[in-house]
């Protein structure tokens, strides 16, 4: 039996389609669009007065699994994830054990494939036990099932070992994943280095750690024509030097989170652990940058870095909390309220950014559109709906989030993953 989903208003990244369309679903794909379908036996969905969607695709998500199954699982993490309309998320290596064999890779997609709820590819890490000494064998991973990698959670620190992954991966054609940060520089920072940091007593962490970086990892892209794709970027100043890579041809791609343009160092003053996250919260110019950079291409998508933490965990004085926020049921209402309503993208430029680009990016060709023969991952909202973050609303294991309290726009009401219903509200 398929699906029919009667009465979409379709959003691609190109255009909203101007008048309703039925859609139907067989065997994970999308096999017919028009004006209406005889759903006969198949299972409907009525998505009039909705907007009807690409499935969300999410290239930064920590799951925890394995070895910190109390803060997050691949189960509860796929469960925020399509109540969050994602059908489609990729896992950093910094579990433990690390992602940097194909034992561990074939755990999760086992367990991922149990589950049941929604694609999850695991990100293998460029250096064994990301101890930045020794690259892994990323042929195996590949065949292992890993489409890019990273040390997430940190830096490649070593240049030339760096170099050397950027080749690897070029020759097997997967995407390099960078955290740009110089933890020689951060040197235990907790917040943005800045006026806000100085007023209420915590260590800074400076820009310069992030855009040093940022800038030799350009410099490399661009000496061996390799892509390289920049983790959560949060300055001003790393929007600029993408923006300039770009225009001299570096194949350079590059995120953000919503909390990076929602938030500024200012929340840091309330010494909430939840706003505590790496890169750290930064300058209004900051925030006001990275939202231009959206606007005009040069960050190429929005993911969420969701790094669920314990109560335990994060209820201790700031400088010994870890770093992270949950962010898989907030990014979509976040991105409406602080882009879409103040008219600074639009729907279609929104789909581009949360799902075809980061299809594109890491090269899932039959994703991010709604187009016949293209994947039946579809997600259904009403962007006008307003609703408040609460507490007991999340699905998440963790709840580490500083957007308790907040009213968004933008309700996800269905989310289907292989043309079968995951989520509905």
């Amino acid at each position: 039996m398929g699906l029919v989903i009667k009465n979409a208003i379709i959003v691609n990244n190109d255009k909203i389609w101007d008048r309703p369309q039925d859609i139907l679903c067989e065997d994970g794909k999308i096999v017919k669009i028009v004006s209406s379908i005889n759903a006969g036996g198949h299972e409907t969905v009525d998505a009039k007065g909705k907007k009807v969607l690409p499935g969300l695709i999410d290239i930064h998500v920590h799951l925890r699994q394995p070895g910190r199954e109390d803060k997050e699982t691949i189960e509860t993490g796929s469960k925020a994830a399509v109540k969050g309309g994602f059908t489609t998320i990729m896992c950093m290596p910094n579990t433990n054990p690390v992602i940097d064999n194909p034992m561990t890779v074939e755990y999760i997609m086992h367990e991922a494939n149990r589950v049941g709820l929604c694609h999850v590819y695991p990100i293998g890490s460029i250096t064994k036990a990301q101890k930045d000494e020794e690259l892994t064998d990323m042929a195996e991973l590949k065949a292992a099932g890993c489409i890019a990698f990273s040390d997430d959670g940190k830096s490649v620190l070593n240049s030339r070992l760096f170099r050397l992954a950027m080749e690897y991966a070029k020759m097997l054609d997967v995407l390099i994943i960078e955290h740009c940060q110089d933890p020689l520089l951060t040197s235990g920072g907790v917040m943005n280095e800045g006026a806000v940091s100085t007023r209420v007593g915590l260590k800074g962490d400076p820009g310069i750690a992030e855009t040093v970086t940022v800038g030799r990892d350009i410099e490399i892209a661009r000496y061996l024509d390799a892509r390289v794709h920049l983790a959560h970027m949060s300055l001003k100043r790393s929007c600029e030097l993408i923006r300039w890579a770009k225009s001299q041809g570096v194949k350079v791609t590059a995120e953000a989170c919503p909390h990076h343009f929602s938030l500024t160092d200012e929340a840091c003053a309330s010494f909430d652990t939840s706003t505590k996250v790496n890169p750290p919260l930064r300058a209004r110019e900051d925030v006001q940058a990275i939202k231009e950079a959206i606007a005009d291409g040069t960050i190429d998508c929005i993911v969420t870095d969701h790094a669920p933490h314990t109560k335990e965990d994060k209820e201790v004085g700031f400088d010994g909390a870890p770093f992270g926020l949950i962010g898989l049921e907030t990014s979509l209402g976040l991105v409406i309220k602080e882009l879409v309503k103040p008219e600074i993208i639009n729907l279609p430029k929104m789909v581009d950014k949360m799902s075809t680009a980061p299809a594109k990016v890491i090269g899932l060709k039959s994703k991010g559109i709604i187009k016949e023969g293209f994947d039946a991952d579809i997600t259904i909202i009403d962007e006008n709906k307003e609703w408040t973050v609460a507490k007991e609303g999340f699905v998440s294991k963790s709840k580490n989030s500083p957007f308790i309290g907040w009213k968004l726009s933008g309700q996800v009401e269905c989310t289907i993953c292989n043309g079968k219903v995951v989520y509905k509200v």
